[in-house]
């Protein structure tokens, strides 16, 4: 014995599913606003500070440059100011030019020179504490052996720049000039600034982060709106919609979640229609058969008519609920697909085809010329159904007539009888589903009309009726040659 494997199941394909963060989206708008701004007012900091360093570095190299340019103009002239004598020795031309000098506060000029037991200092400066170390003879000794005529030096008052000159001198013993500049002084007040813009940009922050707060609260409140809404709405309750205000992003969410809850409430109503009409008229039918083969005997001629009673019924039900996946359909963007077609060639295509619906005299009256943009197949239906309705209303060899024309922009296709006519009663609802005349035409599920002003309206078009009660009625179908908002199926070749 053998036995068949089953056949394996195709597993729906799993879409990606994205983990997103516990934090509110009105914090995390916060939090980036924050950090942002945390980092521009940082890096606007750093440069600021870069900036005040670089200018205070810039102002002290100056005033060293500057106070060593005066001395080496002084000292090229080799001349006391006041007697105009020659000066010889670097004692005398340093005492010279110091005595003339007003440093100030943080900054040192020093004479140096050279002699057989060693280097000789003179300075000058407005600064105690200063004095203590400006001459400090091996700082002195450091300046001077550098090959370099400028430099820092780390000194127990702080950082320390300075500049040296050569002193040229009749004799000609070394001698040099220096100034020194103390700078923590200027730094501490840039520093000091720059403590005061973080500060401020603190306060600034905080400030931000209560306007960001109350901001973000504003501008997700119609999220909040929607997710509120998107909450409450049940299958049961879909009329609920969103306030739109305003022409920004968010409104235009709105605008899409609104249009979105229209086409599920289209939905939700087409489904309970379409379930309220089947049950509605299916239940006849089906009442029908169940009753006849409950009493179904043995005899053959009885079940003979039982078995075709149960087969019109079941083929009636069939054409019931193709009509009404129809009518379902209507409401569908792609239930009619217009293309090009001439006029004349569709009346005529229409009015050969009702031909064979009964025995009637058909009259094709008026033919149409010019091309239309319709969905020929929905027309064509619409029509036979039109004739259909015409035959059930009339006696053999009753005249039915069918004509067309397209007059400023608008195709026109009838069909009149010459019948009973309609009840001007029923005029307004002789188009509604389930809706059956008063005639004594053979009534049929009361869906046919019905179908026909689905498709006119598909078309953008509508379906009238003009009848006066005895003498017939025209059931007119208006469309317009070319339906806007559709698009058009060019025609293959």
């Amino acid at each position: 014995m053998t036995t068949t494997e089953p056949a394996p199941t195709r597993s729906l394909p799993k879409l990606p599913t994205r983990r997103g963060t516990r934090i509110p989206a009105r914090a995390q708008i916060m939090g980036w606003l924050l950090l942002v701004l945390v980092v521009v007012l940082l890096a606007v900091v750093l440069i600021v500070r870069s900036f005040l360093h670089n200018d205070v570095n810039d102002q002290i190299a100056e005033s060293l440059e500057q106070e060593a340019h005066e001395f080496s103009t002084f000292a090229a002239t080799g001349r006391d100011p006041n007697t105009g004598q020659l000066i010889s020795a670097p004692d005398a031309l340093f005492d010279s030019y110091l005595r003339r000098q007003y440093p100030d506060p943080d900054e040192a000029l020093i004479g140096v020179w050279r002699t057989p037991t060693g280097l000789r200092t003179l300075a000058q400066e407005q600064n105690d504490q200063i004095e203590r170390f400006a001459e400090d003879p091996a700082m002195v000794q450091r300046i001077v052996d550098q090959p370099s005529t400028w430099g820092e030096e780390d000194t127990p008052l702080g950082r320390m720049s300075w500049v040296k000159v050569r002193a040229e001198s009749a004799n000609s013993d070394p001698a040099w000039f220096i100034v020194q500049r103390y700078t923590d002084k200027a730094m501490g007040e840039a520093d000091r600034t720059v403590q005061t813009l973080l500060l401020v940009s603190g306060i600034g922050v905080a400030i931000a982060a209560l306007s960001s707060w109350v901001v973000a609260g504003l501008i997700l409140a119609p999220v909040r709106a929607v997710r509120q809404t998107a909450a409450e709405i049940t299958e049961h309750d879909l009329t609920r919609r969103i306030p739109v205000e305003g022409r920004d992003d968010i409104a235009a969410l709105a605008d899409q979640f609104n249009a979105m809850l229209d086409r599920l409430e289209d939905a939700f109503r087409i489904q309970r229609q379409f379930v309220d009409d089947a049950g509605h008229e299916l239940r006849t039918p089906i009442t029908i058969v169940r009753g006849n083969l409950e009493l179904l005997g043995d005899d053959p001629a009885e079940r003979e008519e039982v078995v075709r009673l149960c087969t019109d019924e079941l083929d009636r039900m069939t054409r019931i609920v193709n009509d009404l996946l129809m009518l379902a359909k209507a409401d569908r963007p792609d239930f009619v697909t217009p293309a090009p077609v001439p006029l004349a060639e569709l009346t005529s295509d229409i009015e050969a085809k009702v031909r064979s619906l009964a025995d009637r005299r058909w009259v094709l009256a008026d033919i149409g010329e010019g091309d239309v943009v319709v969905d020929e197949q929905r027309v064509t239906q619409a029509m036979v159904q039109l004739a259909q309705n015409a035959v059930q209303h009339t006696e053999p060899g009753s005249e039915i007539r069918i004509g067309s024309s397209l007059v400023d922009g608008t195709v026109s296709l009838w069909v009149a009888d010459r019948g009973p006519g309609v009840d001007p009663a029923e005029v307004e609802k002789i188009f509604d589903r389930f809706t059956h005349g008063s005639g004594k035409g053979k009534g049929g599920a009361g869906l046919g009309l019905a179908i026909v002003k689905a498709i006119a309206d598909a078309h953008y078009g509508r379906v009238r009726v003009l009848s006066e009660p005895g003498r017939g009625a025209t059931f007119r179908l208006e469309l317009p040659a070319i339906p806007p908002h559709i698009p058009v199926e060019e025609p293959t070749p």
